[in-house]
C-alpha cells in the first residue's frame, strides 16, 4: 500500500511540473510574446505610421526582456521608431529603412511580431 501511494504521488508531481513547463514557455518566448503584444497596441500602422511608431517607443523601452539579442533588437526598433517619428520629408526614406531593418532584426528571433 504503501509504495502504491508513493508510486502516485510520483505521477503527480512529475505531470504538475510539466504543465506548468509548458504552460509558461521559454524565456525568449514569453518575451517575444511582450514585444508582439506592445506592437499590436495602437494606431493602425498603415493608416497612420508617424503615430503608430510614437506609441510604440516609450511601450518598447520600458519592456523588461532576458535574452541579451532581442532586448538589443527592441531598442534599436524602438530608437528607429524614435527617429522616423521625427524625421522630414528629406529624411524620411532612411528613416523609413532602418525601421524595417529593426523590424526585421526583432522578426528573426520573434518570427512575425513586428510587422
Amino acid at each position: 500500500m504503501a509504495f502504491l501511494a508513493l508510486a502516485v504521488a510520483a505521477c503527480g508531481s512529475a505531470s504538475s511540473q510539466t504543465s506548468s513547463t509548458v504552460s509558461l514557455g521559454s524565456a525568449v518566448q514569453q518575451d517575444c510574446t511582450s514585444v508582439a503584444d506592445v506592437l499590436a497596441d495602437g494606431p493602425d500602422p498603415d493608416a497612420d505610421p508617424v503615430g503608430y511608431a510614437q506609441a510604440q517607443v516609450l511601450p518598447l523601452r520600458q519592456l523588461t526582456i532576458s535574452d541579451a539579442a532581442l532586448h538589443t533588437a527592441v531598442l534599436t526598433l524602438a530608437s528607429a521608431y524614435e527617429t522616423f517619428t521625427t524625421s522630414t520629408s528629406s529624411t524620411r526614406a532612411a528613416s523609413s529603412a532602418a525601421v524595417t531593418k529593426a523590424e526585421n532584426e526583432v522578426n528573426k528571433i520573434c518570427p512575425q511580431a513586428a510587422q
